[in-house]
């Protein structure tokens, strides 16, 4: 995949996005952003298309994925907050518009919560993923959903699941692992970096690795 091809972006005006598209951007790529309000994008680029929408709604979706290459999401809940379904919801219109328009890269970031049959959690990971449930039981469990939605469906998917993200520029090795958290913090540079590297590495296709700052 060369770096003409179109990347399309869900949750790209967020915490993480933002570090995302700053990157992107940097790296030559072409971009379709999906926003609910194109007034607050902070990118002025020629290389960003901005499609005004709601992950929600399916015709926004395959608006934005229409003409793209592959397909990166970054969710959170936003800012106003969103239905605690809203994973569940977007991820049933990605995979849709995915399979129509014949895209099969997606890579989306969650939280280290997600279990899998592959995990092998430390105490301290399992203590998190269990204080989630109980206080954020509704959207925790939306994200479960999320990933038994991907892995039933037969798209070229990647769940990545992260720690504390801290906000800097700051590049910081990573490592990753399928069976529990490696670290406690995951710079939002470094993973901007790991996210586009996904595009076209295959080591993590149809997986859910967890990554970390080494």
């Amino acid at each position: 995949m060369d770096q003409l091809t179109k990347i399309a972006i869900i949750g790209g005006t967020g915490k993480s996005g933002k570090y995302l598209v700053k990157q992107l951007i940097s790296e030559g790529f072409q971009l379709k952003l999906l926003v609910r309000d194109p007034a607050k994008v902070p990118y002025k680029s020629p290389q960003v298309e901005t499609i005004k929408g709601n992950v929600a709604t399916f015709q926004d979706v395959y608006n934005l994925i229409f003409g793209a290459g592959a397909v990166i999401s970054t969710l959170g809940l936003g800012i106003p907050v969103s239905e605690p379904t809203i994973f569940s919801t977007a991820t049933h219109n990605i995979i849709r518009a995915m399979r129509e328009l014949n895209v099969h890269r997606y890579i989306v970031t969650t939280g280290l919560n997600v279990d899998t049959p592959f995990d092998n959690k430390s105490i301290h990971t399992a203590a998190k993923t269990e204080w989630m449930k109980s206080n954020f039981p509704l959207s925790t469990a939306d994200k479960q959903k999320e990933y038994e939605l991907l892995a039933a469906s037969n798209i070229d998917w990647t769940m990545v699941r992260l720690p504390v993200i801290e906000q800097t520029d700051q590049v910081v090795p990573v490592t990753t692992s399928l069976e529990d958290c490696p670290g406690e913090q995951i710079s939002a540079a470094s993973l901007a970096i790991f996210l586009i590297s996904q595009i076209t590495d295959r080591e993590f296709i149809r997986k859910a690795p967890f990554i970390a700052n080494a």
